[in-house]
């Protein structure tokens, strides 16, 4: 089944994922753009991406760099819940779970924390 939700709705969806996280460690979030998008163009049952450097593998030659960027997959989410509840909770999870990765954060980890 997917829920319905506008691109519109989606980005408040995001949003709202990012205020779960408390301020002291958003403001350790550096050079990172968040972007939603409907779908993975190579796989399209990915929730979320992060690409880029993350803060434990910078070194003082991170400088003058494109900013890290962390996409979040519209139709993907909408097609992986049940629920518009569900999908406000799976919204949230993912941005905290790719925000993780910004923080040099693995996979493994994020799923044994329940960020999965």
């Amino acid at each position: 089944m997917s829920i319905e939700v506008s691109p519109e709705e989606f980005e408040d969806l995001v949003d709202a994922g990012l205020r779960r996280i408390p301020r002291e460690l958003l403001r350790n979030v550096n050079n990172v753009a968040i972007v939603t998008e409907d779908r993975h163009p190579e796989d399209p049952h990915i929730l979320g991406l992060y690409e880029g450097i993350s803060l434990t593998e910078r070194t003082s030659e991170y400088t003058s760099v494109m900013p890290d960027k962390i996409t979040i997959y519209r139709l993907a989410l909408a097609d992986f819940v049940d629920t518009q509840e569900e999908l406000v909770e799976q919204v949230a999870v993912t941005v905290i779970h790719e925000l993780g990765h910004h923080f040099g954060i693995d996979d493994a980890t994020l799923h044994n924390l329940g960020w999965a």
